[in-house]
């Protein structure tokens, strides 16, 4: 986010590239310099590889806990892959639909390196590896009964990559498309300010493999709880990012009350709290938490800022987005773990508002074909561990095989319907010649 201040990031990293290209054909003594900006502190950062095997290390060390999948895609000789961590209690339990289920991405954009951080840590502390400050163990484990836990720890794992070569300013993926302007509600909008080098949407809605890979996971999962986690900012944010405005009624009133809660206790009321639209001071078009609250009817959706330094140059990225000290890192990552633990925590006594999620009609639950068969298929290969090619091959040939037969249906009764207006026609003439 802080796309107000980041606009300029690109401009900044544009003018400096051409003054280095003239000193390589001029003879000049002026110092063209730019000014010193702040590296990755590979003492706080884990390198994006490492961070991943970090996690999968984790993974392995507590398998009745954790379970991790990669998700792999393309398209147009674009791929990418995802890696998504589960937590249950009893990992036999992950596929139990009676469970509370939480959805959780990091990493969305490249540059913004902490929010992977707080992934890892979380998990950590899922794992009981790591514990937070007057965290009671006892108490813990019963709320974490209550849920099944999906995190994302590195949505933009190609973005991570161009920022890790040297350009900290990236926040799109690998082909230069902001995952969170890839999705489907309000799509392509461009506000006058509009930069594309910072909101480029992409050639349409889920043109981006990640973007569809995030889509597939959320359908098949069904969460009752998202957070999409970033930096550029303190902020807790709810519906909507496209307009300025926030829910009507009882889902608007749930989620402003629980971001009280945390803001007060765990943001030291440090935090924005409002709509994204309306809080951020500009409308942002496609994202993802709009697509979870308004398509997929997930009750409690939310984007959450979790660090920002507001006395960072707009050109020195990295610190802008990032702690670059170690108390400022640890703080950062103990005060969001609490905050994550208080929404475990005080989820399941909101439990019948939220499952009422299950109870929409048919038509509130609307979702397209296309939509539908990839959560389907996609949960099959969780579930039962199928091969990937597989899936999409059958995948293509079900949705071929389904709209040739919509296309025979409908070619059948114009047929059918033209046989019978025939007919009609040719006895009124019949009986208008006698």
């Amino acid at each position: 986010m802080a796309l107000i201040r980041s606009r300029t990031l690109r401009l900044y990293c544009l003018t400096i590239s051409v003054f280095a290209s003239l000193r390589i054909f001029i003879n000049c003594d002026a110092d063209l310099t730019p000014p010193s900006l702040t590296p990755i502190n590979r003492d706080l950062y884990h390198s994006s590889g490492d961070l991943m095997e970090q996690i999968s290390n984790l993974v392995h060390r507590h398998p009745d806990k954790l379970i991790m999948e990669t998700i792999e895609t393309g398209n147009k000789g674009y791929n990418a892959e995802l890696t998504v961590v589960t937590y249950s209690r009893n990992r036999t339990d992950r596929d139990d639909r009676s469970k509370l289920r939480i959805l959780l991405s990091f990493g969305q954009h490249g540059r913004e390196l902490i929010t992977s951080e707080l992934a890892l840590r979380i998990l950590s502390i899922l794992s009981e590896e790591q514990f937070l400050p007057n965290m009671d163990p006892t108490s813990s484990s019963s709320v974490l009964d209550k849920l099944v836990i999906k995190v994302v720890p590195m949505e933009n794992l190609n973005g991570r990559k161009i920022v890790e070569d040297g350009d900290l300013c990236e926040r799109r993926n690998g082909r230069g498309v902001d995952l969170n302007r890839n999705w489907s509600v309000d799509w392509g909008k461009k506000e006058q300010d509009y930069d594309p080098h910072e909101e480029n949407p992409g050639t349409a809605p889920f043109s981006e493999p990640e973007s569809q890979m995030m889509r597939k996971l959320a359908l098949s999962f069904d969460p009752h709880i998202w957070v999409n986690v970033h930096s550029g900012m303190e902020a807790l944010f709810m519906p909507y990012d496209h307009k300025n405005t926030t829910p009507d009624g009882l889902p608007s009133v749930r989620m402003r009350r629980l971001l009280e809660e945390l803001n007060k206790v765990h943001c030291h009321k440090r935090c924005m709290i409002g709509s994204g639209g309306g809080s951020v001071g500009y409308l942002a078009h496609g994202t993802a938490t709009d697509y979870m609250f308004d398509v997929l009817k997930v009750p409690m959706a939310f984007t959450f800022e979790i660090y920002g330094d507001p006395e960072a140059s707009s050109k020195d990225c990295f610190k802008m987005f990032n702690p670059v000290d170690h108390t400022t890192f640890n703080r950062v990552l103990n005060d969001w773990s609490a905050a994550f633990f208080a929404i475990f925590r005080l989820a399941p006594h909101q439990r019948d508002e939220i499952q009422a999620k299950g109870s929409l009609s048919g038509m509130d639950k609307w979702i397209s074909i296309d939509e539908y068969l990839d959560g389907y298929l996609i949960e099959r290969s969780h579930r039962y561990e199928k091969k990937k090619e597989v899936l999409d091959f059958g995948m293509q040939e079900i949705r071929t095989y389904f709209r040739l037969f919509l296309l025979s249906s409908v070619l059948l009764m114009f047929m059918f319907c033209s046989r019978i207006s025939k007919n009609k026609y040719s006895r009124t003439i019949a009986s208008v010649s006698s």
